[in-house]
This record gives C-alpha cells, sequence and structure tokens, in this order.
C-alpha cells in the first residue's frame, strides 16, 4: 500500500477525502524483494478467538464471586453490552483505516499524534501485561498435573523458558501463527465439547439459577474483572490489518465469526458443569474445570483438558503478542516511534525488534501476582478504550464522508449511547479497582505522557530516524503554516 500525501493536522477534518479509504505510511525499514504473506480468514478468526478467549479457561471464577446464575447471566448479556459494541468499531475502523496500528492510527487521526502515542502506551502496556498472564495460566494447569512446578526455583525457569520458546514461534511469521492458532483452538475445545455432552444426563436446571451458597459474600471486583478480562480486547487485531488479506472484506465477517464462537465456547461447558456438578463454591477457582472433568467422567479427561489448557495459553499467547508487535511496526509507521522498530528480519519477514522488547517486559511481569496482572491490564485497557470510543465518535462526527467499507448501520446518537453503555462499566472496572493496580496505571500513564515529549526532543535532535513519509508530512505541515 502506497504512502499517501497526509492532510496538514488544521485541515484533516474540514476536508476529508470522499471517494477514497484512508491510506497510511508503511513501513519501509527493510526492502523485501517478495511480497509478504497474507493472513486469510480462518486464521484471522482464530487469532481474534486467542486475542478475546482462548476457550472456557478462566471463567470459573465468575461462578465463585457470584454463584451460577450471575455467571450465566454475565456470559450472556455482557457480549451485547461490550464485545459486539468494540468488535462493530473494531470492524468499521480496521477498514477506513487498513494498516498496522489499528488503534493508535484512529486516535491519531482524530486527535493528533500526542494522543496516538499515548493511546500505544496504553494499549501496549495492558497488552504486554496481558500476554504475561499467560505463561502463569499455564503453570496454574501444569502444577496439576506435575507439582514440581507449583513454586520455586522449577517453576521461575519453566516461565522463562515458555516465553523465550513462543515467542521465538512468533519471529518465524504471522502465517504460521495463524494456522498454528488454528490447530490449538480445535485439540483445546474439543475436550470441552466432550466434557458437556457427558455432563448431559447429569445436569439438573433448578442449580442453573442459584444465586450461591448463603453466607458466601459477593465478590464484584473478581466477578466483573472476571467477564472482562474474558471478553475484552477484540479490539486487539486491529494493529494486524496491515497483515491481513483483504482487510476491508476479511476483517467485518471474521470478526462476526469470532463473536459467535467465542460466545458458544464460553456457554456451553459452563451450564453443562454449573448444572451437572455440586462443589463448594469456593471451588471454582481458575482451573476448576479440568476437576469437573475428573467429577462428570474420570481422570483421563481431567488431563486432556490440561493439557488443553497449556495449549490454549500458548495460542493466547502468541495471538497477543502479535498483536502487541504489530502495533509498534504501526506506531513506527506513524512517526511516533523511531524507525528500527518497524525493521523486519530478512529470514522471515517479522519485526523482531517489537518482539525483543514485548518479550523482555512480558518475562519481567510474569513474576507479578496473578490478580495484579488481570487487573492492572483491565484498568490501562479501560484508559485506551475510553479514548478509542472518544476517538470513533469524533471521526464519524467530523469525517462523515470517509469511505468506510464496513459501517455501522446507526447514527451519530445511536452510536453514542452504544459507547456510553461499555463506557460506564470500563468506570466501574477503574472504580473497583486496588490501590496496587492504581499505582501501576499511574506511573504507566505519567510514562506514556513523558514518552511522547521525549520522541519530539530525540527527532528536533535527530537522535534516531522516523518515518520519512512522516517527515514529510511535517514539512508541508509547516509550509501550510507559514504560509
Amino acid at each position: 500500500m502506497a504512502a499517501a500525501e497526509a492532510k496538514p493536522e488544521s485541515m484533516a477534518f474540514s476536508s476529508p477525502t470522499p471517494d477514497t479509504a484512508q491510506e497510511l505510511p508503511t513501513s519501509t525499514a527493510t526492502p523485501t524483494t517478495k511480497a509478504s504473506k497474507k493472513l486469510s480468514l480462518i486464521p484471522l478468526i482464530f487469532l481474534i478467538y486467542f486475542e478475546v478467549a482462548g476457550g472456557p479457561f478462566g471463567e470459573e471464577p465468575a461462578v465463585k464471586a457470584a454463584g451460577p446464575l450471575l455467571a450465566i447471566l454475565g456470559f450472556l448479556i455482557f457480549p451485547f453490552i461490550w464485545s459486539i459494541p468494540e468488535a462493530l468499531i473494531t470492524a468499521e475502523l480496521s477498514t477506513a483505516f487498513p494498516g498496522n496500528g489499528g488503534f493508535v492510527i484512529w486516535a491519531d487521526q482524530a486527535f493528533g499524534p500526542f494522543w496516538g502515542s499515548l493511546m500505544g502506551t496504553l494499549k501496549f502496556f495492558s497488552g504486554v501485561v496481558n500476554v504475561a498472564a499467560f505463561p502463569v495460566l499455564c503453570m496454574d494447569y501444569l502444577e496439576q498435573l506435575f507439582t514440581v512446578f507449583s513454586s520455586g526455583l522449577p517453576r521461575r525457569l519453566a516461565l522463562l523458558g515458555f516465553t523465550l520458546t513462543f515467542s521465538f514461534l512468533n519471529y518465524m511469521g504471522l502465517v504460521i501463527v495463524g494456522y498454528t492458532a488454528v490447530v490449538l483452538g480445535v485439540i483445546s475445545l474439543f475436550p470441552f465439547i466432550l466434557m458437556s455432552f457427558i455432563a448431559i444426563p447429569k445436569i439438573h436446571p433448578h442449580r442453573w439459577v442459584s444465586l450461591g451458597q448463603k453466607g458466601v459474600k459477593k465478590d464484584w471486583n473478581l466477578y466483573f474483572n472476571t467477564l472482562f478480562w474474558n471478553l475484552n480486547f477484540w479490539d486487539s487485531v486491529s494493529t494486524l490489518a496491515g497483515e491481513v488479506e483483504k482487510p476491508q472484506k476479511t476483517f467485518p465477517l471474521a470478526l462476526f465469526c469470532a463473536v459467535i464462537f467465542t460466545c458458544v465456547a464460553y456457554l456451553i461447558p459452563l451450564f453443562a458443569i454449573t448444572g451437572a456438578v455440586s462443589v463448594d463454591q469456593s471451588e471454582w477457582e481458575s482451573g476448576f474445570f479440568a476437576n469437573a472433568a475428573a467429577i462428570v467422567s474420570g481422570k483421563w479427561l481431567k488431563v486432556w483438558i490440561e493439557i488443553g489448557a497449556v495449549l490454549s495459553s500458548i495460542g493466547l499467547f502468541e495471538a497477543q503478542l502479535s498483536s502487541c508487535v504489530y502495533q509498534l511496526v504501526g506506531m513506527a509507521d506513524l512517526g511516533l516511534l523511531p524507525r528500527f522498530f518497524a525493521i523486519r528480519s530478512k529470514w522471515f519477514d517479522t519485526p523482531w525488534v517489537g518482539i525483543l522488547l514485548s518479550t523482555a517486559i512480558t518475562i519481567g511481569v510474569s513474576y507479578m501476582d496473578f490478580s495484579n496482572i488481570v487487573s492492572s491490564a483491565n484498568f490501562l485497557y479501560s484508559l485506551g478504550m475510553l479514548l478509542e470510543f472518544a476517538s470513533y465518535l469524533w471521526l464519524r462526527r467530523k469525517q462523515p464522508t470517509l469511505k468506510r467499507p464496513y459501517r455501522v448501520p446507526m447514527r451519530l446518537p445511536g452510536l453514542i449511547i452504544m459507547c456510553l453503555i461499555p463506557s460506564g462499566f470500563l468506570i466501574v472496572i477503574m472504580a473497583i479497582a486496588t490501590k496496587i493496580v492504581y499505582l501501576i496505571s499511574g506511573l504507566v500513564t505519567v510514562f506514556g505522557i513523558g514518552w511522547y515529549y521525549l520522541m519530539k526532543f530525540c527527532k528536533k535532535k535527530k537522535w534516531f530516524k522516523f518515518s520519512h513519509e512522516v517527515q514529510q508530512y511535517e514539512h508541508e505541515v509547516q509550509q501550510y503554516e507559514q504560509e
């Protein structure tokens, strides 16, 4: 995709191009002699699936926090409040701005480079923090098979080995990651399908309407964070738009299929096990489905689900690491990061600098407490999503004639309502955060503001090379302002 001549910032909204999709700068850091392989529909569906869910693993704490009924209602209703609006926005803006960087491009186009850079900081750190949760989740399942991984040096070495090994798989190419996601998705879901069928004769429907055991206090913090963590990150795939075949057609269809696929994958096992298994509510920890499989069928199915959990963790790690990496490529293409972040490997045509940085941060964060990992990722993501909703509405208002191959079929008042409802939920998630989460999120936000001005200073001093296209754009802005 060729870079287009960008409009000066003060003219960007008053003179939109009516009949062409927004063209964006692309990386020229490492020229290649042949076109890179692109993601097709099926691998993209499974990458989105792993961006968001990766299977029913991790939904169990919702039952522990609020009982079976509220857990079921949460996974039935929350997709309409959150998942579908987020997926619709992602489909519209990814087809209007089909370049790597996704939400960073949207904020940059709506409000300028400062907000694009801040969006990038918030979403990047929420992404790598979230990626760090999956080696931890993997170890939680593995320790049920091998107790040596429960603590100490063996667990630390296993976390390190997991992260390094599967970061290298990401280095081998996004198409490989996509087809790996297809295989991992099928294998990891099959034991849940089998468990649910075996559980059918044992289901007692009255258990579905239980609000939990008497005397057990509702843990709303855990409940909402579990729902949010299991059903968010739909927009993460937008950072891969430049790596997708015919994104204007492929993205909306892939997101539609992934939403249905993900919701069904959560609900079927939840209905089956809450109806078939009666245990103390406190046992519904992350990983309980493996124990439930042993109750329903036997140890052989428990082992299969634990293996599936490990495979799912790999898929989640790969998909979300890819989004973090290609977000950095998009930011480099926009001139928000030095040009070397867009450098690609000569062997695999992958952005190795971004992979290296994301992996290093992931390793450090993976030794944090798991609950703090999830809560910090949710808080940073919430800040980024509030900015994303604002960017979407602003672009609709200021660039109404911008070509959008997919367009959410609503006028601006309806879109405002669509965004206000999940925004209210975001505020609830942020309000119930702990002090350590506030501290981490505050430091990241301050860092993001400082980083923008540091990059601006580096650009002025010419300490690093930045995207040639964006330098040309800034030159045109200066000429326009002088005139």
